[in-house]
């Protein structure tokens, strides 16, 4: 507390010219102090004989004669007894760079103001008139600036307070009356007005873009948190989840060599009875041919024609067996799907010739990378097989189950698992992860995903795709529209194939038209909760078809 009062002591007895301690102490008529020399030194420089105070300007006429003030030097000189420290230590002295003072005139301080009415800038020493003084009152002061010569017309050295909207420039009074004339003018401080009202604008969509910015931080943030709590559950589990993994492949093993072994039997029992047939014909038709020949030789005329019409029947072709040989492929989709399954697996869990692919998994995994061409879409092509044991009477299933059609002869079957009253089919896989399906389609046709459990028999909206909670469908009813309990009105225009994508875990479903582009019809974000199964609904007449393709980047 001393300290400071000696501080404020030592400013008290301070020149406002040097800023140093008084040296000679003199007092003008109004009463300020200065040192001396310094005061005599201003008023030399005035080329104006108009002797004025530097501080309150204040004028004497004829200029004052200064004597020491002997009571003022004898308090400096106690004040020095302190060991007080300058005054200007307080100060910094202006370097390259800063802006200096105007007023002072040996080593010139840092200005701390700038007045746009003296065109001036001022140490706070220096500055106090401008508090103190009425004269000054009205004077505009602004942070000290180096560009204080730019607020000058470099034409007519005048103040620039006028704003020309013509030429979008600044200009003074005079440059309004010469080339500026007839020019749509203002005040430059009505023309600031305008113009910071549209940075304000600016500014406040900056200020909400820092805020979604700092949003979007935390969000992510948060994520970072969620994903480092779901690294350590993963492997708090990973033992686990491997071992029961194991366990599933050893007996889907089982399975699959069991599957090809009746497969095996079946085809091998079918094709010992195909050959059994055709030999049995075959030697049916030794001996048509047999009974021709021997007609053929006889020299009879009579005994010809009267033979011939029994004879001439045996020539008619008669039904041929349906023999469709698959050449070496009898088990490849069996062989394709296991190479699948092993390669998503590998993928999956980062196999060492693959070590990137389990980070680019999960990368595709994020809502924003939703495949766009049609190549991408590809990636996930699923192979769909339709179960015959759901499907309604009526319905024919073709080209290995994956198509399907109504058929007149009305196919009767007694399966629990099958639709009742509705022309329906469902696919033997469950869909899970990231998939995609193609259905080129023929009429009315719905093309659905949907859980297993949905009802096959009883009330119309409980097993109908799209009307109820177990299902969604890109269906036909005069317009195609997109159902899942609520209708989503799509296009007057059906597509012919429609592909659907699925991002099981992510809840996404979209439906699309394929052609040379892939045309959004529909997508939805929600929660699946089981695997889901692609479904076709026939609608009257007879006639509509839809088949599951294996799509090709060349289809």
């Amino acid at each position: 507390m001393a300290q400071q009062s000696n501080r404020r002591e030592g400013l008290t007895f301070c020149c406002s010219i040097c800023l140093d301690l008084l040296k000679d102490p003199v007092t003008i008529p109004c009463g300020h102090n200065y040192c001396m020399s310094c005061i005599k030194s201003f008023w030399n420089k005035d080329q104006t004989q108009n002797h004025s105070c530097p501080q309150c300007r204040q004028t004497f006429t004829p200029r004052p004669t200064l004597v020491k003030n002997t009571m003022l030097a004898e308090l400096v000189e106690e004040l020095k007894m302190t060991e007080l420290p300058p005054a200007t230590t307080d100060h910094c002295y202006a370097g390259a760079g800063d802006v200096a003072c105007d007023v002072c005139t040996e080593r010139k301080l840092k200005a701390f103001k700038t007045c746009l009415v003296c065109l001036a800038s001022y140490c706070e020493q220096h500055l106090q008139p401008h508090y103190e003084s009425p004269v000054f009152k009205k004077h505009k002061l602004v942070e000290a600036t180096l560009r204080l010569q730019e607020t000058k017309c470099t034409r007519h050295d005048e103040v620039m307070k006028i704003f020309c909207r013509t030429d979008q420039q600044c200009i003074c009074y005079l440059c309004s009356m010469d080339e500026h004339k007839g020019h749509e003018i203002l005040s430059a401080a009505a023309e600031r007005t305008e113009k910071q009202k549209e940075l304000e604008v600016s500014q406040q969509k900056l200020q909400q873009n820092i805020q979604d910015g700092e949003k979007h931080i935390r969000m992510i943030q948060q994520e970072v948190e969620s994903i480092n709590y779901s690294a350590d559950k993963a492997v708090e589990h990973t033992a686990k989840i491997f071992t029961e993994l194991i366990r599933v492949i050893e007996k889907r093993n089982s399975e699959v060599k069991q599957q090809i072994r009746s497969q095996q039997k079946t085809k091998v029992t079918r094709a010992n009875e195909l050959q059994k047939k055709l030999k049995e014909e075959i030697v049916e038709l030794k001996r048509k041919n047999s009974d021709l020949e021997q007609l053929l030789h006889t020299e009879d005329h009579t005994q010809f024609l009267q033979s011939y019409p029994s004879v001439s029947k045996l020539s008619e072709p008669g039904d041929s067996p349906d023999i469709t040989i698959h050449h070496l492929q009898h088990f490849d989709d069996i062989t394709a799907a296991v190479t699948a399954t092993r390669d998503r697996i590998e993928a999956i869990l980062g196999d060492a010739s693959t070590k990137t692919s389990l980070t680019q998994v999960d990368m595709a995994s994020l809502p924003q990378t939703v495949p766009k061409t049609r190549a991408e879409f590809l990636l996930y092509s699923r192979q769909i097989t339709l179960d015959p044991n759901t499907a309604s009477n009526g319905l024919l299933l073709s080209n290995e189950n994956r198509k399907v059609s109504k058929n007149e002869g009305k196919i009767q079957r007694t399966h629990p698992d099958r639709f009742i009253g509705l022309s329906q089919v469902i696919s033997k896989e469950g869909l899970t992860g990231r998939c995609y399906v193609e259905v080129e389609k023929k009429g009315e046709v719905s093309v659905a995903l949907t859980y297993k459990n949905i009802s096959r028999a009883g009330d119309f909206t409980a097993c109908a795709f799209g009307y109820n909670k177990k299902s969604w469908a890109f269906t036909y009813d005069n317009s195609y529209t997109f159902r899942h309990e609520p209708s989503i009105f799509i296009t007057s225009h059906p597509p012919s194939r429609i592909g659907v994508y699925l991002d099981h875990s992510e809840g996404i479903l979209s439906f699309y038209s394929v052609s040379e582009t892939m045309k959004l019809l529909h997508s939805i974000q929600t929660t699946f909760t089981q695997p889901l199964h692609a479904g076709i609904w026939l609608h009257a007449p007879d006639g509509n078809s839809a088949e599951f393709c294996e799509p090709k980047q060349t289809d």
